[in-house]
């Protein structure tokens, strides 16, 4: 098996230029939507959003790598990085080493990449790992590097990157191509196409030991920022993550060849979706504001404390619907009282109710919001 690496023409990606063109551009009007939306917010909701798609980002392309976080701890640490008040909730190493990382591309999106960057971004990443030798440099081990799966006496390899001692080279010419691709470039390329390249390329020589899909697509996210002029805020590991299988799989398919037009169209659509999701929570975000708007002073704790549990589900909602049960269990509290706290939400309008007895669901009654208002 020869991988794209190992062929003649490597790194000399080859795609179809024509069949991007549109995607470009619904890039460009999509990004005009979520920074417009943006703009409408006071300083303090713009914070707040900024903190929940950044947490989220940060948890899920935790999720990507099999490694699950406390959202609420990531939360408390990006505001930590941000100056803004924390709860003062203990924060794991890599919690905060995540969000470290997070705020960093956030807030250096528009400098030239260096080495020095990406050694910074796995230091943090990597922060209390006792598991891998080489910390804040590229990998020198003499083992090959390998993605396998199955039975370790019969393991799938499903790639095998370039050996250690040809990543160093292999790094200034991705450094180089990173940055001569930028928008202020020698070579600039259209925003969605340089963050495909740039993503294959990169998780093709799998600089580090650890930690390569995190970098990865926190330089996608560094590519788009750069090419619209301003942090994207893009939903991009939250959209990976709901479909990973598909993102591994292509990942494959096209790390064993330089024509990489499959692999433009697939990341280029997923990025599309990537920013729906975004301006979709962003309009869950302006729902949940004017919610709390609408019924300040009217919830007692027990109230106030479950519809803030299923607000943290987001908008996919509480997982099956509210039912008397959770409330009970959320808030320690009797049947009988489960029972008018969740009739009275019901009367104000706070709740809509289905169903009967033991199939009896709740769910949140929020006010839709006109497209407008997130453009």
């Amino acid at each position: 098996m020869q991988w794209n690496w190992q062929q003649a023409d490597w790194p000399n990606f080859t795609y179809d230029v024509e069949n991007l063109a549109l995607l470009e551009q619904k890039f460009l009007q999509s990004s005009g939507e979520v920074i417009g939306a943006v703009r409408h917010f006071s300083e303090d909701d713009s914070s707040q959003l900024r903190i929940e798609l950044l947490s989220d980002e940060a948890v899920k392309t935790s999720e990507i790598e099999g490694e699950f976080l406390d959202r609420a701890s990531v939360q408390s640490s990006l505001r930590q990085q941000f100056g803004l008040n924390t709860d003062g909730r203990p924060v794991r190493p890599q919690e905060r080493g995540i969000a470290e990382m997070m705020a960093d591309v956030y807030q250096h999106w528009s400098g030239s990449l260096h080495h020095e960057e990406l050694f910074h971004w796995h230091s943090m990443l990597m922060a209390g790992n006792r598991h891998i030798e080489t910390i804040g440099a590229y990998r020198r081990h003499d083992d090959a590097m390998q993605i396998v799966s199955g039975r370790l006496d019969k393991p799938t390899i499903h790639f095998e990157a370039p050996p250690s001692r040809q990543v160093g080279p292999e790094m200034e010419l991705f450094v180089d191509w990173f940055n001569r691709s930028g928008p202020s470039g020698q070579a600039p390329l259209p925003a969605v196409t340089r963050a495909a390249i740039g993503h294959l390329y990169f998780e093709s020589i799998h600089p580090f030991e650890d930690g390569n899909g995190r970098i990865g697509r926190a330089l996608a996210e560094k590519s788009l920022a750069q090419n619209i002029g301003q942090p994207s805020l893009i939903s991009l590991a939250y959209t990976i993550e709901g479909n990973r299988k598909t993102y591994y799989s292509e990942l494959e398919r096209h790390q064993r060849k330089l024509d990489i037009t499959g692999w433009v169209i697939y990341f280029s659509n997923t990025i599309l979706e990537a920013q729906q999701a975004t301006i979709d929570r962003i309009a869950f975000f302006i729902q949940k504001a004017k919610f709390y708007d609408r019924f300040r002073g009217r919830l007692n704790e027990r109230q106030q404390k479950v519809i803030a549990r299923i607000f943290r589900e987001g908008i996919t909602g509480f997982k099956g619907g509210l039912s008397a049960e959770n409330y009970i269990s959320i808030t320690a509290t009797s049947r009988a009282t489960a029972t008018r706290d969740l009739q009275q939400l019901v009367e104000i309008g706070a709740l809509t109710r289905t169903g009967e007895r033991r199939h009896t669901r709740y769910a949140l009654q929020l006010q839709e919001v006109r497209q407008s208002n997130v453009r």
